[in-house]
């Protein structure tokens, strides 16, 4: 079978690939998305209503991703009469250092406060707070289904494509390019791949030194308010001793505020996942404690999977000419469109890097 040409093809159709083929649509080139499943599917990370757009970081390579992500998602504008990031706030407190975090933020012009935790509590009385409180108001809720859908329609009209229930079958690079096998028969030619397949990445790059990715399916749930309370985003550090990981939230329109805890789910089998809730009883608990404003007996659970690396650090770089994105951990969705831009750079220029802890060994 004779091979179709393609610019770039990119494996992988949640939201890091969708954004790196809209950024290679931007510099001209016409790439060519394929995704195993159909669109709008709940295998994968990138399905639901909101993303926490969490900038609560001090590391200097996440810094620099998060500012060139907010500039992407000013690019993408509104949708259908709303920005696609609503900017309400985020709220972190805890066991961490609130310090370094402002100290951080301020390095890059970015918005945020510290208040005390009686400020804090009446500002927003559906929480509880014991001590200081780190407030941005750059930072919010990203409309997870609207970007995915609006990156879609900006690569078509760009002049790229995207073939859902595409499963790939193998990708083999030569001297000349690489060989996408299509699980149907089909053949795709390409001078780069980019390889945004999530839990996946493994299996379609068996001979790519990658880092341990772990693939889990997490369980937060949506918790009904029992007030007209204004709630934010948030992120607490909570002690180890009372529950089993940092607890994150944000409210989403209509279902309620979601609260999770981060990284705690079993490791499954992307191919034989359960879709069963876990922890919801601590996460009952803490909504208890922690949250006057929410009924804890309300919980509605909702599952994605992370696929994390041990650290937590994303994997961005370039082998031959197989460019890997991966590793994600349960923090990236916010940082798409500024990964997308990285994987572009990756994909188009053999010289380019990424910031030195993305990079592979």
């Amino acid at each position: 079978m004779r091979a179709e040409d393609v610019d770039v093809v990119v494996v992988g159709g949640g939201v890091m690939g969708l954004a790196t083929a809209w950024e290679l649509v931007r510099r001209g080139l016409r790439p060519m998305v394929v995704e195993r499943f159909a669109r709008g599917h709940h295998e994968g990370a990138s399905h639901g209503a909101t993303r926490n757009f969490n900038n609560a970081y001090d590391e200097e390579h996440y810094l620099d991703l998060l500012v060139r992500a907010r500039h992407g998602w000013d690019a993408l504008g509104d949708v259908d009469g709303e920005p696609l990031l609503r900017l309400h706030g985020l709220v972190t407190h805890g066991g961490l250092d609130i310090a370094a975090v402002h100290t951080g933020l301020d390095s890059r012009g970015i918005p945020n406060a510290v208040l005390s935790p009686s400020e804090a509590g009446a500002r927003w009385p559906g929480m509880r707070f014991d001590g200081d409180v780190l407030w941005s108001s750059d930072a919010g809720v990203v409309r997870a289904a609207e970007t995915l859908r609006e990156l879609e329609r900006r690569i078509v009209v760009g002049g790229g494509e995207v073939r859902w229930n595409t499963p790939v079958a193998r990708i083999d690079e030569d001297q000349d390019g690489v060989e996408i096998s299509l699980a149907d028969g089909g053949l795709l030619r390409a001078e780069t791949v980019v390889v945004t397949a999530g839990a996946w990445t493994r299996t379609l790059l068996p001979r790519l030194e990658l880092p341990r990715l772990t693939v889990t399916e997490e369980t937060p749930a949506h918790f009904r308010p029992s007030t007209d309370a204004p709630w934010p985003s948030f992120n607490h550090y909570v002690d180890p001793a009372a529950y089993p990981a940092t607890v994150y939230g944000m409210p989403t329109p209509g279902e309620g505020v979601k609260v999770g805890f981060h990284r705690v789910g079993d490791e499954v089998d992307p191919d034989a996942r359960p879709h069963l809730p876990t922890h919801q009883r601590a996460l009952s608990d803490y909504v208890r404690e922690w949250m006057p404003g929410l009924d804890p007996t309300s919980a509605a659970p909702i599952s994605c999977t992370y696929t994390s690396t041990d650290d937590g650090t994303f994997v961005l770089d370039r082998r031959g000419r197989i460019v890997v994105g991966a590793g994600f951990s349960g923090h990236g969705f916010k940082f798409a469109p500024g990964v997308g831009g990285v994987l572009a750079d990756l994909a188009i220029d053999p010289a380019a890097r990424a910031a030195a802890p993305f990079r592979l060994p």
